[in-house]
Protein backbone atom coordinates (compact mmCIF):
# COMPACT_ATOMS: atom_id res chain seq x y z
CA UNK A 1 0.00 0.00 0.00
CA UNK A 2 1.25 3.37 -0.75
CA UNK A 3 1.70 5.74 2.49
CA UNK A 4 -1.45 7.52 1.47
CA UNK A 5 -3.59 3.90 0.93
CA UNK A 6 -2.15 3.36 4.76
CA UNK A 7 -3.86 6.73 5.89
CA UNK A 8 -6.88 5.84 4.09
CA UNK A 9 -7.17 2.62 5.42
CA UNK A 10 -6.89 3.48 9.22
CA UNK A 11 -9.42 6.14 8.72
CA UNK A 12 -12.04 3.68 6.92
CA UNK A 13 -11.53 1.60 9.56
CA UNK A 14 -12.22 4.17 12.39
CA UNK A 15 -15.17 6.14 11.24
CA UNK A 16 -16.65 3.71 7.71
CA UNK A 17 -16.28 4.09 4.49
CA UNK A 18 -15.81 7.63 2.55
CA UNK A 19 -17.26 9.64 -0.48
CA UNK A 20 -15.11 8.88 -3.92
CA UNK A 21 -15.14 13.08 -3.59
CA UNK A 22 -13.26 12.69 0.07
CA UNK A 23 -10.60 10.28 -1.88
CA UNK A 24 -10.30 12.22 -4.58
CA UNK A 25 -9.74 14.85 -2.93
CA UNK A 26 -7.12 13.16 -0.32
CA UNK A 27 -5.52 11.71 -3.23
CA UNK A 28 -4.63 14.97 -5.27
CA UNK A 29 -4.11 17.59 -2.67
CA UNK A 30 -3.11 15.60 1.08
CA UNK A 31 -0.64 18.34 1.79
CA UNK A 32 1.62 15.41 2.54
CA UNK A 33 1.52 12.79 0.10
CA UNK A 34 -1.30 14.24 -2.34
CA UNK A 35 -0.44 13.48 -6.08
CA UNK A 36 -0.11 17.81 -7.32
CA UNK A 37 1.60 18.49 -3.51
CA UNK A 38 4.54 16.02 -3.97
CA UNK A 39 6.04 16.30 -8.39
CA UNK A 40 5.51 17.68 -11.09
CA UNK A 41 3.11 15.04 -13.09
CA UNK A 42 3.26 16.97 -16.90
CA UNK A 43 5.74 15.52 -20.09
CA UNK A 44 7.15 12.32 -20.69
CA UNK A 45 8.49 12.26 -17.55
CA UNK A 46 5.49 12.71 -15.12
CA UNK A 47 1.82 10.49 -15.50
CA UNK A 48 -0.16 13.10 -18.46
CA UNK A 49 0.81 15.24 -21.41
CA UNK A 50 -1.55 18.46 -21.64
CA UNK A 51 -2.08 20.39 -24.50
CA UNK A 52 0.45 23.65 -23.88
CA UNK A 53 3.01 20.66 -23.46
CA UNK A 54 2.28 19.00 -27.23
CA UNK A 55 2.34 22.72 -28.76
CA UNK A 56 3.06 25.99 -28.09
CA UNK A 57 0.13 26.77 -31.08
CA UNK A 58 -2.59 25.89 -28.21
CA UNK A 59 -1.73 28.93 -25.57
CA UNK A 60 -0.58 30.84 -28.17
CA UNK A 61 -4.43 30.76 -30.13
CA UNK A 62 -6.09 30.81 -26.71
CA UNK A 63 -4.10 33.47 -25.49
CA UNK A 64 -5.01 35.28 -28.83
CA UNK A 65 -9.02 34.78 -28.22
CA UNK A 66 -8.68 36.14 -25.05
CA UNK A 67 -7.13 39.67 -26.44
CA UNK A 68 -9.84 39.51 -28.98
CA UNK A 69 -12.65 38.80 -26.55
CA UNK A 70 -11.17 41.64 -24.48
CA UNK A 71 -10.97 44.29 -27.35
CA UNK A 72 -14.10 43.50 -28.02
CA UNK A 73 -15.61 44.47 -24.74
CA UNK A 74 -14.05 48.11 -25.10
CA UNK A 75 -10.40 46.76 -23.68
CA UNK A 76 -11.19 47.22 -20.04
CA UNK A 77 -7.92 48.23 -18.05
CA UNK A 78 -6.75 47.41 -15.50
CA UNK A 79 -8.12 43.27 -15.52
CA UNK A 80 -7.93 40.56 -13.73
CA UNK A 81 -6.32 38.00 -16.63
CA UNK A 82 -6.21 34.60 -14.36
CA UNK A 83 -5.84 30.93 -15.38
CA UNK A 84 -7.24 27.75 -12.91
CA UNK A 85 -4.60 25.41 -12.44
CA UNK A 86 -2.16 26.58 -14.64
CA UNK A 87 0.40 23.33 -14.23
CA UNK A 88 3.66 24.40 -15.06
CA UNK A 89 2.98 28.01 -16.41
CA UNK A 90 3.31 26.78 -20.24
CA UNK A 91 0.13 27.95 -21.36
CA UNK A 92 0.25 31.59 -19.72
CA UNK A 93 4.04 31.99 -20.80
CA UNK A 94 2.60 31.11 -24.61
CA UNK A 95 -0.49 32.79 -23.81
CA UNK A 96 1.53 36.02 -23.29
CA UNK A 97 4.04 35.93 -25.75
CA UNK A 98 1.47 35.92 -28.34
CA UNK A 99 -0.52 39.26 -26.69
CA UNK A 100 2.74 41.33 -26.42
CA UNK A 101 1.75 43.26 -29.63
CA UNK A 102 -1.75 43.89 -28.71
CA UNK A 103 -1.94 47.87 -27.73
CA UNK A 104 -2.31 47.84 -23.83
CA UNK A 105 -3.36 44.13 -23.19
CA UNK A 106 0.26 43.67 -21.18
CA UNK A 107 0.12 47.47 -19.62
CA UNK A 108 -3.99 46.53 -18.14
CA UNK A 109 -3.35 42.84 -17.09
CA UNK A 110 -2.94 41.88 -13.18
CA UNK A 111 -2.24 38.22 -13.28
CA UNK A 112 -3.67 35.87 -11.29
CA UNK A 113 -2.82 32.23 -11.18
CA UNK A 114 -5.13 29.97 -9.03
CA UNK A 115 -3.26 26.88 -7.78
CA UNK A 116 -2.21 25.14 -4.43
CA UNK A 117 0.41 23.06 -5.00
CA UNK A 118 3.68 25.07 -3.97
CA UNK A 119 5.51 22.95 -6.13
CA UNK A 120 3.89 23.85 -9.00
CA UNK A 121 3.82 27.44 -8.01
CA UNK A 122 7.65 27.21 -8.18
CA UNK A 123 7.21 26.09 -11.69
CA UNK A 124 5.47 28.88 -12.74
CA UNK A 125 7.34 31.10 -11.06
CA UNK A 126 10.31 29.77 -13.73
CA UNK A 127 7.99 29.78 -16.62
CA UNK A 128 7.12 33.39 -16.11
CA UNK A 129 10.14 35.25 -14.96
CA UNK A 130 9.84 39.22 -14.39
CA UNK A 131 6.02 38.94 -14.43
CA UNK A 132 4.00 39.92 -11.19
CA UNK A 133 1.75 37.80 -10.42
CA UNK A 134 -0.68 36.47 -7.74
CA UNK A 135 -1.53 32.92 -6.28
CA UNK A 136 -4.45 32.52 -5.08
CA UNK A 137 -5.60 28.95 -3.37
CA UNK A 138 -9.65 29.18 -5.01
CA UNK A 139 -11.65 31.10 -7.60
CA UNK A 140 -13.63 32.64 -4.98
CA UNK A 141 -10.34 35.44 -4.17
CA UNK A 142 -10.16 36.67 -7.80
CA UNK A 143 -10.62 40.34 -7.37
CA UNK A 144 -13.61 42.64 -7.98
CA UNK A 145 -12.56 43.40 -11.44
CA UNK A 146 -12.98 43.08 -15.43
CA UNK A 147 -12.19 39.18 -15.13
CA UNK A 148 -10.78 37.51 -18.43
CA UNK A 149 -9.86 33.45 -17.32
CA UNK A 150 -8.79 30.12 -18.84
CA UNK A 151 -9.86 26.93 -17.55
CA UNK A 152 -7.50 24.34 -19.31
CA UNK A 153 -7.76 20.80 -17.64
CA UNK A 154 -8.79 22.22 -14.42
CA UNK A 155 -12.56 21.13 -13.96
CA UNK A 156 -11.95 17.16 -14.59
CA UNK A 157 -9.31 16.92 -11.17
CA UNK A 158 -11.94 18.44 -9.30
CA UNK A 159 -13.46 15.84 -6.69
CA UNK A 160 -17.09 14.12 -7.80
CA UNK A 161 -19.77 12.21 -6.22
CA UNK A 162 -21.11 9.02 -8.22
CA UNK A 163 -24.46 7.81 -7.52
CA UNK A 164 -25.95 4.34 -8.97
CA UNK A 165 -29.45 4.02 -9.54
CA UNK A 166 -31.70 0.92 -8.23
CA UNK A 167 -34.72 -0.05 -8.19
CA UNK A 168 -35.47 1.96 -4.99
CA UNK A 169 -33.29 5.08 -6.54
CA UNK A 170 -30.18 5.85 -5.82
CA UNK A 171 -26.99 4.71 -3.76
CA UNK A 172 -23.67 6.39 -3.56
CA UNK A 173 -20.36 4.47 -4.51
CA UNK A 174 -17.98 4.50 -1.78
CA UNK A 175 -14.48 3.47 -1.15
CA UNK A 176 -14.46 1.20 1.91
CA UNK A 177 -12.25 -1.68 2.81
CA UNK A 178 -12.22 -5.68 2.50
CA UNK A 179 -9.65 -7.56 4.17
CA UNK A 180 -7.20 -4.60 4.41
CA UNK A 181 -7.60 -3.33 1.04
CA UNK A 182 -9.15 -0.31 -0.39
CA UNK A 183 -12.34 -1.54 -2.58
CA UNK A 184 -15.31 0.29 -3.98
CA UNK A 185 -19.00 -0.49 -2.45
CA UNK A 186 -22.47 1.18 -2.34
CA UNK A 187 -24.15 3.07 0.72
CA UNK A 188 -27.72 2.16 1.37
CA UNK A 189 -30.48 3.79 -0.95
CA UNK A 190 -30.50 7.32 -0.20
CA UNK A 191 -33.16 10.24 -1.29
CA UNK A 192 -31.67 12.29 -4.06
CA UNK A 193 -34.07 15.06 -5.06
CA UNK A 194 -30.87 16.63 -7.33
CA UNK A 195 -31.48 13.55 -9.59
CA UNK A 196 -35.27 13.20 -9.49
CA UNK A 197 -34.65 14.11 -12.98
CA UNK A 198 -32.45 11.71 -14.04
CA UNK A 199 -34.63 8.77 -12.87
CA UNK A 200 -36.73 9.20 -16.63
CA UNK A 201 -33.64 8.69 -18.74
CA UNK A 202 -31.15 5.96 -16.46
CA UNK A 203 -32.22 2.25 -15.21
CA UNK A 204 -31.36 0.48 -12.77
CA UNK A 205 -27.43 -0.24 -12.62
CA UNK A 206 -26.86 3.39 -14.20
CA UNK A 207 -23.61 5.45 -12.70
CA UNK A 208 -24.52 9.30 -12.54
CA UNK A 209 -21.37 11.47 -11.39
CA UNK A 210 -22.00 15.14 -9.71
CA UNK A 211 -19.45 17.67 -9.07
CA UNK A 212 -20.52 20.41 -7.09
CA UNK A 213 -17.42 22.25 -6.41
CA UNK A 214 -17.10 22.27 -10.53
CA UNK A 215 -20.83 24.18 -10.55
CA UNK A 216 -19.78 26.71 -7.65
CA UNK A 217 -16.97 27.94 -9.30
CA UNK A 218 -18.89 28.40 -12.52
CA UNK A 219 -21.18 30.24 -10.62
CA UNK A 220 -18.82 32.55 -9.17
CA UNK A 221 -16.60 33.03 -12.54
CA UNK A 222 -20.41 33.69 -14.22
CA UNK A 223 -21.24 35.97 -11.41
CA UNK A 224 -17.96 37.63 -11.82
CA UNK A 225 -18.29 38.34 -15.78
CA UNK A 226 -22.42 39.67 -15.90
CA UNK A 227 -21.20 42.30 -13.49
CA UNK A 228 -17.94 43.45 -14.12
CA UNK A 229 -17.29 42.04 -17.73
CA UNK A 230 -14.66 39.77 -18.90
CA UNK A 231 -14.86 36.07 -20.39
CA UNK A 232 -13.96 32.54 -19.39
CA UNK A 233 -13.02 29.69 -21.26
CA UNK A 234 -12.80 26.06 -20.22
CA UNK A 235 -11.47 23.64 -21.94
CA UNK A 236 -11.40 19.91 -20.84
CA UNK A 237 -12.25 16.49 -21.40
CA UNK A 238 -15.72 15.23 -21.29
CA UNK A 239 -19.68 15.44 -22.67
CA UNK A 240 -22.66 16.28 -22.39
CA UNK A 241 -25.30 15.16 -19.76
CA UNK A 242 -23.52 12.46 -16.94
CA UNK A 243 -23.78 8.49 -17.48
CA UNK A 244 -21.47 5.86 -16.55
CA UNK A 245 -18.36 5.47 -14.67
CA UNK A 246 -15.89 7.94 -15.58
CA UNK A 247 -13.31 7.94 -12.50
CA UNK A 248 -10.02 6.82 -13.87
CA UNK A 249 -6.34 6.97 -13.11
CA UNK A 250 -2.95 7.71 -15.07
CA UNK A 251 0.51 6.65 -13.94
CA UNK A 252 3.54 6.79 -16.15
CA UNK A 253 1.18 7.58 -19.31
CA UNK A 254 -0.90 4.25 -18.69
CA UNK A 255 -4.03 4.03 -17.15
CA UNK A 256 -4.63 1.89 -14.06
CA UNK A 257 -7.76 1.09 -11.05
CA UNK A 258 -8.14 4.47 -9.54
CA UNK A 259 -7.82 2.26 -6.22
CA UNK A 260 -4.31 0.86 -7.00
CA UNK A 261 -1.85 3.67 -6.01
CA UNK A 262 -3.95 6.19 -3.98
CA UNK A 263 -1.18 9.45 -3.96
CA UNK A 264 0.53 8.35 -6.75
CA UNK A 265 -1.17 8.54 -9.56
CA UNK A 266 -3.21 11.08 -11.49
CA UNK A 267 -7.38 10.83 -10.69
CA UNK A 268 -9.60 12.30 -13.04
CA UNK A 269 -13.46 12.42 -14.58
CA UNK A 270 -15.14 13.61 -17.17
CA UNK A 271 -16.32 16.81 -17.17
CA UNK A 272 -19.89 17.35 -17.60
CA UNK A 273 -20.47 20.69 -19.58
CA UNK A 274 -24.21 20.00 -19.32
CA UNK A 275 -24.06 20.71 -15.58
CA UNK A 276 -21.67 23.67 -16.09
CA UNK A 277 -24.08 25.11 -18.36
CA UNK A 278 -26.71 24.93 -16.42
CA UNK A 279 -24.83 26.18 -13.41
CA UNK A 280 -23.66 29.62 -15.55
CA UNK A 281 -27.25 30.30 -16.70
CA UNK A 282 -28.79 30.83 -13.22
CA UNK A 283 -26.48 34.10 -13.44
CA UNK A 284 -28.93 36.85 -15.32
CA UNK A 285 -26.79 38.81 -17.76
CA UNK A 286 -24.34 36.08 -18.74
CA UNK A 287 -24.32 34.21 -22.49
CA UNK A 288 -22.87 30.45 -22.47
CA UNK A 289 -21.16 29.47 -25.86
CA UNK A 290 -20.63 26.16 -26.74
CA UNK A 291 -19.63 23.49 -26.01
CA UNK A 292 -17.53 23.22 -29.33
CA UNK A 293 -15.15 20.19 -29.96
CA UNK A 294 -11.64 21.89 -29.11
CA UNK A 295 -10.42 20.79 -32.80
CA UNK A 296 -12.89 22.48 -34.21
CA UNK A 297 -12.50 25.95 -32.07
CA UNK A 298 -8.65 25.35 -32.66
CA UNK A 299 -9.26 25.59 -36.91
CA UNK A 300 -11.40 28.50 -36.46
CA UNK A 301 -9.13 30.38 -35.00
CA UNK A 302 -6.71 29.65 -37.24
CA UNK A 303 -4.66 26.78 -36.34
CA UNK A 304 -4.14 25.59 -39.69
CA UNK A 305 -2.40 28.76 -40.41
CA UNK A 306 0.07 28.99 -37.78
CA UNK A 307 1.26 25.46 -38.12
CA UNK A 308 2.23 26.22 -41.89
CA UNK A 309 3.72 29.00 -40.45
CA UNK A 310 5.78 27.58 -37.78
CA UNK A 311 6.88 24.31 -40.56
CA UNK A 312 8.47 26.74 -42.72
CA UNK A 313 11.72 26.66 -40.06
CA UNK A 314 11.42 22.83 -39.54
CA UNK A 315 12.59 19.53 -41.10
CA UNK A 316 13.03 16.34 -40.25
CA UNK A 317 12.37 15.16 -37.18
CA UNK A 318 11.47 18.31 -35.77
CA UNK A 319 9.07 18.55 -38.72
CA UNK A 320 7.30 15.59 -38.12
CA UNK A 321 6.52 16.01 -34.41
CA UNK A 322 4.86 19.46 -35.36
CA UNK A 323 2.35 17.58 -37.90
CA UNK A 324 1.62 15.04 -35.57
CA UNK A 325 1.35 17.92 -32.60
CA UNK A 326 -0.99 19.50 -34.74
CA UNK A 327 -2.92 16.54 -35.50
CA UNK A 328 -3.32 15.19 -31.64
CA UNK A 329 -4.51 19.01 -30.87
CA UNK A 330 -7.08 18.54 -33.76
CA UNK A 331 -7.96 15.31 -35.05
CA UNK A 332 -11.51 14.06 -34.65
CA UNK A 333 -9.77 10.60 -33.22
CA UNK A 334 -7.56 12.25 -31.30
CA UNK A 335 -8.15 15.00 -28.89
CA UNK A 336 -9.72 17.05 -31.19
CA UNK A 337 -13.77 15.96 -30.28
CA UNK A 338 -12.25 13.97 -26.94
CA UNK A 339 -11.90 17.71 -25.66
CA UNK A 340 -14.67 20.21 -25.41
CA UNK A 341 -14.83 24.06 -25.54
CA UNK A 342 -17.27 26.35 -23.46
CA UNK A 343 -17.37 29.89 -23.09
CA UNK A 344 -19.01 32.81 -20.70
CA UNK A 345 -18.97 36.30 -21.92
CA UNK A 346 -21.70 38.82 -20.44
CA UNK A 347 -24.74 38.67 -22.24
CA UNK A 348 -24.17 42.53 -23.98
CA UNK A 349 -21.14 41.21 -25.36
CA UNK A 350 -20.57 40.21 -29.20
CA UNK A 351 -19.93 36.61 -29.55
CA UNK A 352 -16.65 35.27 -28.85
CA UNK A 353 -14.52 34.24 -31.71
CA UNK A 354 -15.21 30.65 -32.59
CA UNK A 355 -18.22 29.54 -30.39
CA UNK A 356 -21.74 30.15 -30.76
CA UNK A 357 -24.64 30.37 -28.14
Amino acid sequence: MTPLARLLARRIAATGPIGIADFMADCLMHPEHGYYSTRDPFGEAGDFTTAPEISQMFGELLGLWLAQVWLDQGAPAPFALAELGPGRGTLMADLWRATKRVPGFHAGARLHLVETSPHLRARQRQALPGLDIAWLDSADALPEAPLFVIANEFFDALPIRQFQRDAAGWRERLVGLEDDRLTLGLSAPVPLAALDHRLADTEPGDIVETCAPACAIVETLAARIAARGGAALIVDYGGWHSLGDTLQALRAHRPEPPLAHPGEADLTAHVDFEALARAARTVEGLRVSGPTPQGVLLERLGIAARAQALAQNLAGAALRSHIAAHRRLTHPEEMGTLFQTLALTPARAPDPPGLRS
